[in-house]
């Protein structure tokens, strides 16, 4: 029987349907549109009517907030379609839903399909309606479904036959061969084929499908870097700076003995690091064969010991997935870079993220045809990489979007992330025959193989379609359970080594671990039946971890994969023979030997021809001061990104020392992103990664581009406090399709050498890089690309960051000498500015500094003025040229009153350029401009893709201010307890339990943390009595932070009062509150969670009717993370028993769904009660409706409530997001002492 519910938001909620129908008509100008209406559509199979009543207002809706309906809606005339995932795509909706059914149920978990009605109503023709279709649907994950009901929804499944031998393979000539390539799809050229015709002929027998399928990924670009790996036979020079630098490349490589290797792009990208090596520069590498990212060996402080770790770092892009399905391509750019140091047994805890687009305000209509529009690509690609991070709970320290007309060929899509571990986790060793691989994570499916397209089918015919999904989908929840497996010393000590699952799936992921495998492919857990063979060998399904243990090792490891709520399956074994093999169904699809894998397949080989190096002109380089400022602040690459940067987490994991945006109005943004090392207990060690990059200078001069590209990075760094001769560097190239022509080879060539000879001059190298070599579209290419990313560990307390902050201070520029070129740095100059700096940041002497970059001095100067809204006059002698004059390598420093100047050689410009004002004016060359006008110019830039700031009626407004003085406080009764115990549940997709434990630790607290399981129904039925037996034990249950479920089916926390309801938990809750004097506290999902199951505000789990009050969707319709300022309005409660009303606190929020809604009753009652905790305030202490004071739009500013006797607490704000030496660029007390009034209690 298949149970279908309609779920619509009710008027006022509808923030989806309400933004989709603002972008219908702005974006593709259909004003015709009238209303447009959303509906989720849900099928359920396989539970009773009597469990599908209880779920449709505790999954599928909420009472307070959705319209329910069992029956077609009626439309009244309005045109209608619905849309669903392609089979087999991962749906998180549908997924959650089912899991959250099982929570309640504690049986076998049903299956649900979910799908989306949108009816609209108005003046619209057909055409029109084809094209909101065509703007909703991406064929590539999605289609239009059919609005009949389903009799079924299980789907007939052919049992794969056996797998294919290709009849004549090895006989085939040159034209056969080419056509094999064409027809099967293949990667591989004419002469890699030839290749494996030999192979196959010495074998005596022809190759599976598998096996060329295998052999195509092992040699694909991906996977060897050919376009790298191409020995480069001619290089034919016309510019004498990149002639001069070959020479020098050709002579380091003689000093390193190298002559007899081939000269290569991939020579060139790694041999500055060999060569400085080989100097004594770089010492800390971490140098052994696994292959997981960049890692060097540091000592960190933990809680004032030190200790040896490992910090890694990496940078990966996805750039073709993203262009054709942005969501599902950029979630995966960051899950696939957190993979790489998580493979290495590191915990990943800060992620940065630079992106290449297309102007995005363009109108829609000047899309080229087969491309979505850029609007549409910037901001769901946002979406996807936030929505993963977000989720997985990885701080995002900065964000940039540059914008060039070349990235329309291709988007850029750029993650990087840092992790660190202890280095006694990591036990490096060779796998021994007899050692087992074990698949850890997520299932396997038709992930990446390039699915089935349903959009040619035609859909009123039940056909029999394969689930298949060309981009990953990613689910963050499975990744962030492999990262607390990982996390934990006890199951890393069993790795003998790990690879992840990227291109090329258990063919590429097992096949690397060991020379000899033993692959049995019927035991890989599928997500789905139908698999053949081949299928099970190449799907690049994400979330997955292959791991070599000792046999006698392999229990143990399973269970603690088991405590973490992780899937985990031994498929292979260690063999002596150096070969993979794989059998499927007892047939032997894969027998190759290790040797002709390894070998790449032929070798390719390419004549170079770099073009003489261009000259590049600044673009402001004439008019006025007011005029040129204007034109600057209003270019993309320099407008305010805050409406996009704000969207991503930024806080969690506690560790954030530089906010992105600084100032007390947090709105300078930093050089760099600074995070304390993810240490348990106390740290001052701190990494900092910053970028480099002008696509605009390097389309002129690739060489001089990519050299600029290190300086920047190296620069930024310093600039935030860190040293220089600490750096190490990782590369981004991203090139057009180089194809056959030595002049396109000329550009990725100039630009390598371009950075080899910043490497070598500045003495800090490149130990990694990822290139991608395919960024064009037909004749359209993007342009010449190479980011550099530097990053460097220090202690915390030299962070420094660019917002001025006081007025009549010295403003200084430290400069060195230039080049003949005027943008290239002389390198000792350079590095004795370096120096300079880093000396003013030891003495504390730099309050504030910046380096300038795209928009040159003024940008720089411009920028420092914002965060604290202080104005700058400079001397008569800067003329306006100078401020719009490149200038990479300088910088900008606010001087401390009783500082010096340090002395300097002549290579280096030193001296005042003016003062810091209380007036907020910039004046220069003659000109005052108000900085009130030129900011709004810079906020307004790209406001309308990426909006930030409240317009109408909310702009401005503020609300009442609640005091509200209990007259009797609410007290323990009980025995007192020295050391009280809480208990945290972690569910599925929460990650702020380790913040939210050592917040309780911290002040004094024995904490559990109880990981809920729910891979069986038995497993359910477990952690639910094991949450029943701590609740006992406890006197405090926290319900942390997170994504619970994904926040799906949505709407947020339905995961944790699935849960929370069944009888015993409920029952154990009300033991601990009614006859135990016990507290509750919910954090953001864990607040959601305790308003929907009612302990706030009643003070007991009841039923939801559309009566009680709840917290529903931000009304700007997206995420929203930065510090905001609350103001405690109540001292009811024992949360507050060590703050007094009035108190104002400067909190980390990150969150989708905060808006508290209530009805006026309920909210005249709260506030009788002095139930209203905390109110969202600005800098005044008024509570506010303005974005800027209140994130999410909720009513009476409403950050925190309680329940009648304030012993449960629910707060949105991360109160246990805060600790030493975090967020010191926004200013504000930080420590909200909530943990230790809790704990406190207790001790009466």
């Amino acid at each position: 029987m298949v149970f279908r519910v309609y779920v619509e938001k009710k008027p006022g909620f509808d923030v989806e349907a309400q933004q989709l129908a603002g972008e219908l008509r702005t974006i593709l100008g259909l004003t015709g549109l009238k209303a447009l209406r959303i509906v989720n559509r849900y099928d359920v199979e396989g539970i009773s009517q009597e469990l599908f009543d209880q779920t449709v207002p505790t999954v599928f809706s909420e009472p307070q907030v959705d319209n329910v309906a069992y029956d077609l809606p009626d439309f009244a005339g309005a045109k209608v379609f619905a849309t669903e995932f392609l089979p087999g795509q991962f749906d998180q909706r549908a997924d959650s839903a089912a899991e959250c059914i099982q929570l309640i149920s504690q049986g076998e978990r049903p299956t649900v399909r979910s799908a989306k009605l949108y009816a609209l109503e108005g003046d619209l023709t057909d055409a029109d309606v084809d094209t909101i279709k065509h703007y909703v649907i991406n064929p590539v994950e999605a289609r239009e479904a059919s609005l009949e009901t389903k009799e079924t929804l299980k789907t007939q499944v052919p049992v794969p036959g056996k797998v294919e031998t290709i009849a004549g393979f090895n006989e085939m000539d040159a034209e056969a061969g080419q056509k094999f390539i064409d027809e099967r799809g293949l990667a591989m050229d004419l002469a890699d084929l030839e290749f494996c015709q030999k192979y196959f002929s010495e074998e005596s027998r022809e190759p599976t499908i598998t096996e060329i399928k295998v052999i195509d990924t092992y040699w694909s670009d991906h996977c060897r870097h050919t376009t790298f790996g191409t020995e480069l036979d001619e290089v034919t020079i016309d510019d004498a700076t990149v002639k001069a630098a070959f020479e020098r490349y050709l002579a380091m490589r003689h000093e390193l003995g190298r002559d007899a290797k081939p000269v290569c792009l991939m020579d060139m990208g790694t041999i500055g690091a060999k060569w400085l090596k080989k100097n004594g520069v770089l010492t800390g590498l971490d140098e052994s064969e696994e292959i997981n990212a960049c890692t060097v060996k540091v000592k960190v402080d933990v809680n004032g010991h030190d200790e040896d770790w490992l910090f890694l770092f990496k940078n990966e892009t996805h750039n073709h997935p993203t262009e054709i399905e942005p969501f599902g391509g950029a979630a995966t750019c960051i899950g696939g870079c957190i993979r790489d140091p998580l493979s290495g047994r590191s915990y990943v805890y800060q992620a940065m993220r630079v992106t290449g687009a297309a102007d995005p305000t363009v109108p829609v209509s000047e899309t080229l045809e087969g491309k979505l529009p850029q609007r549409k690509l910037v901001t769901t690609a946002a979406a996807g990489y936030s929505s993963y991070g977000n989720q997985i709970g990885l701080a995002t320290g900065q964000v940039d979007e540059i914008y060039h007309p070349g990235y329309v060929a291709k988007r850029m899509e750029v993650g990087a992330v840092v992790a660190a571990t202890p280095a006694d986790h990591v036990r490096r060793e060779t796998p021994a025959p007899g050692d087992k691989i074990i698949l850890l994570g997520g299932r396997t499916g038709r992930d990446g193989i390039g699915g089935a397209t349903g959009s040619s089918k035609a859909h009123n015919v039940e056909s029999l379609e394969l689930d298949g999904a060309e981009v990953q989908k990613g689910n963050a929840p499975v990744e962030r359970k492999l990262q607390r497996l990982f996390r934990r010393g006890d199951a890393c000590r069993l790795i003998k080594r790990c690879n992840d699952f990227g291109a090329g799936g258990v063919s590429v992921a097992v096949g690397e671990l060991a020379d000899g495998l033993f692959v049995d492919l019927n035991t890989v857990p599928k997500k789905y039946e139908g698999l053949d063979g081949t299928e099970l060998a190449i799907s690049e399904s994400q979330e997955r971890m292959a791991v070599d243990v000792a046999a006698e090792d392999v229990d143990e490891f399973l269970a603690y994969a088991r405590e973490e709520n992780l899937e985990a399956t031994v498929i292979a074994t260690v063999t002596e023979d150096p070969r993979m093999v794989m059998t499927w169904n007892g047939d032997k699809i894969v027998n190759l030997s290790r040797e002709f894998l390894a070998s790449n397949g032929a070798s390719k080989h390419q004549t170079v021809h770099v073009e003489a190096q261009q000259s590049y002109e600044t673009p402001w380089d004439e008019g006025t001061l007011a005029e040129r400022m204007n034109k600057m602040v209003t270019d993309l690459n320099v407008a305010s990104n805050k409406g996009l940067s704000e969207r991503f987490d930024s806080t969690i994991g506690a560790g954030t020392v530089l906010m992105p945006f600084g100032g007390k109005r947090q709105l300078t943004p930093n050089m760099a992103m600074v995070a304390k090392l993810p240490v348990f207990g106390e740290t001052t060690t701190a990494s900092a990664m910053a970028w480099g990059f002008n696509p605009y200078i390097m389309s002129k001069n690739q060489f001089t581009g990519a050299y600029l590209s290190v300086v920047e990075s190296l620069a930024k760094l310093v600039a935030a406090g860190f040293e220089h001769e600490k750096a190490y560097l990782s590369f981004q190239e991203y090139f057009e399709k180089l194809r056959d022509e030595p002049e396109r080879w000329g550009k990725p060539a100039a630009a390598v050498l371009g950075a080899l000879m910043a490497q070598v001059d500045l003495g800090a190298g490149a130990i990694g890089g990822k290139d991608s070599m395919s960024g064009s579209f037909e004749d359209l290419d993007v342009p010449p690309t190479l980011i550099s990313f530097a990053v460097a560990v220090g202690n915390m307390k030299r962070a420094t960051s660019p917002e001025f902050k006081d007025a009549d201070h010295r403003i200084v520029r430290i400069a060195p000498r230039y080049l003949a070129d005027g943008l290239t740095p002389d390198k000792d100059a350079l590095l004795e500015v370096f120096s300079v700096i880093e000396e003013l940041t030891d003495f504390h002497d730099a309050l504030a500094v910046s380096t300038p970059g795209y928009g040159a001095t003024a940008e720089a100067l411009f920028k420092m003025t914002l965060g604290n809204r202080i104005g700058v006059t400079l001397n008569n002698s800067i003329a306006v040229d100078d401020l719009f004059t490149p200038a990479y390598g300088s910088f900008i420093v606010e001087l401390a009153d009783d500082a010096k100047l340090p002395a300097v050689s002549n290579l280096v410009e030193i001296g005042e350029i003016g003062t810091t004002t209380s007036e907020y004016v910039f004046k220069a060359a003659g000109e005052t401009l108000d900085l009130d006008a030129v900011q709004e110019a810079w906020e307004s830039g790209i406001e309308s893709v990426f909006p930030y700031r409240s317009k109408g009626e909310d702009k401005g407004a503020t609300v009442e201010t609640i005091d509200f003085h209990a007259p009797k406080k609410t007290v323990y009764t009980g025995s007192s307890v020295a050391k009280p115990h809480v208990v945290i549940p972690v569910f599925p997709g929460n990650n702020c339990e380790y913040d939210s434990a050592a917040a309780f630790e911290r002040a004094g607290a024995d904490v559990t943390t109880l990981i809920v399981n729910n891979l069986t129904p038995a497993a359910v039925a477990e952690s639910t009595q094991a949450l029943v037996d701590e609740i006992n034990k406890s006197q405090i249950v926290m319900i942390p932070g997170g994504f619970s479920g994904g926040d799906e089916p949505d709407g947020s926390a339905k995961f944790i009062t699935a849960f929370f309801r069944a009888p015993a938990v409920t029952e154990a809750v009300r033991d601990l509150l009614k006859n135990r004097d016990g507290l509750m506290l919910g954090i953001c999902n864990g607040f959601q969670a305790l308003v929907k199951l009612g302990l706030v505000p009643y003070g007991d789990i009841v039923p939801m009717t559309d009566a009680c009050p709840t917290l529903t969707f931000n009304t700007i319709g997206r995420h929203q993370s930065r510090l905001v300022r609350t103001r405690v309005a109540s001292d009811l409660s024992p949360w507050l028993s060590k703050t007094s009303v009035g108190d104002i606190h400067t909190v980390a929020i990150s969150h989708g769904e905060g808006r508290f809604v209530a009805s006026d009753e309920v909210l005249a009652q709260l506030r009788a009660n002095g139930q209203i905790a905390t109110q969202y305030v600005d800098e005044t202490g008024t509570p506010g409706m303005d974005l800027d004071v209140n994130p999410n739009g909720s009513l009476l500013a409403i950050e925190g409530i309680t329940s009648p006797d304030g012993r449960v607490f629910g707060k949105m704000g991360h109160s246990e997001r805060s600790g030493n030496g975090l967020y010191v660029n926004v200013p504000g007390n930080k420590y909200q002492p909530i943990f230790e009034a809790g704990v406190e209690y207790f001790a009466a």
